[in-house]
């Protein structure tokens, strides 16, 4: 089965429904502190639209300047170059994207709500088959998961200002290769070119040869702007679930190529899963708390495609044995309404979670 499977792609979209309707079920989201931080984010919302919309409003200051020396209505070139760098800045650089995600390093709020929401996800799992027999019940996730470190090895360890730094590498490269893509693509011949071989490349590695075709030869017909929010979209919805997925890996150590092997074998449902979110962050102003909520989903996503963590202490060759999604085959094939029916099977003693999440 291809790593890029429609109905794994399916699935994960399923599930960004699914774990957004069991986060906003936690009474724990909805605390006090949640609401000042709700507010905060919606304030941070305000202020991140009138950064993005400055360069704009400068641009159109300017034109109204100039136009009292020429005849702004005999032109188009003025529209042009506003609608051009409101699409660039939205679609090319991903201006809004960039900020909401920066904020995971600034303050540690999307940390505590992945936590907290894992330990609903097991709770709720407990209500719910707290009639069955215990032995054929999964383990928990929330008790072993939170006595890891999220230091790992000090030697390791990077520390807030190295993982922003590094963040801002990541997106600074990405958003250049972005810009000069986007800048061949306008080159005369062989620019029509540019985006389609773009996307095919893109694609060939993920989903194989014969879709990539597909959207290569059809790309050369579409308009630019579609090529452009087809790729964006692709690639923020994987670095979104690789920033989602950053409270479980900071806590399970893998190694560089254990990490990629795992996402890759995984890639088509944590897209669907990812570009759901994407979507809906683009919303204006609610993208910032919507973020918060894909978080929180994120702990539900994670009891679907990994195993429960052990101690601490037994974890030697856990990470390595996660890299393989060994159950995909079943829990692509479950009713949507029957998703807890796949039970992952331990050789350790399952631990009871504490009798309601936290408040």
């Amino acid at each position: 089965m291809s790593n890029f499977d429609p109905n794994a792609i399916i699935r994960g979209a399923q599930l960004t429904v699914v774990g957004a309707l069991r986060a906003l079920q936690n009474p724990g989201f909805f605390k006090y502190e949640h609401y000042r931080q709700a507010a905060i984010a919606v304030a941070a919302g305000v202020v991140i639209k009138l950064a993005i919309a400055a360069p704009v409003i400068a641009v159109r200051l300017t034109l109204w300047l100039l136009s009292f020396f020429i005849n702004r209505d005999s032109v188009t070139w003025d529209d042009k170059v506003i609608s051009g760098m409101d699409f660039i800045e939205k679609f090319v650089i991903q201006v809004p994207f960039f900020l909401m995600t920066l904020m995971r390093y600034i303050v540690p709020t999307l940390d505590h709500m992945f936590m907290d929401s894992l330990q609903w996800v097991d709770y709720t799992y407990i209500q719910k088959h707290k009639g069955d027999d215990p032995s054929k019940l999964r383990a928990m996730y929330f008790q072993n998961l939170r006595l890891y470190s999220t230091h790992g090895e000090t030697s390791s360890h990077k520390t807030p200002m190295e993982a922003t730094i590094a963040f801002l590498i990541r997106f600074g490269r990405r958003a250049g290769i972005s810009l000069i893509v986007y800048m061949l693509s306008y080159l005369p011949l062989v620019g029509r070119f540019v985006l389609p071989a773009a996307s095919f490349y893109t694609l060939n590695n993920a989903a194989g040869p014969i879709p990539a075709a597909v959207i290569f030869g059809t790309g050369i017909f579409l308009p630019r702007r579609y090529l452009v929010i087809f790729l964006q979209s692709y690639f923020s919805s994987r670095s979104l679930m690789r920033e989602l997925l950053e409270p479980y890996f900071s806590r399970i150590r893998f190694s560089k190529e254990q990490k990629r092997q795992w996402f890759r074998d995984r890639e088509g449902l944590l897209f669907g899963f990812g570009v759901g979110f994407y979507l809906f962050l683009r919303i204006p102003f609610l993208g910032v708390l919507i973020y918060g909520i894909a978080e929180a989903s994120t702990a539900y996503l994670i009891t679907k495609i990994s195993d429960p963590p052990p101690p601490p202490t037994y974890s030697e060759g856990f990470a390595a044995s996660q890299v393989r999604w060994t159950n995909k085959i079943d829990f692509l094939k479950l009713p949507l309404g029957n998703l807890d029916a796949h039970n992952v099977s331990t050789e350790t003693e399952k631990e009871h979670p504490i009798s309601s999440p936290r408040a």
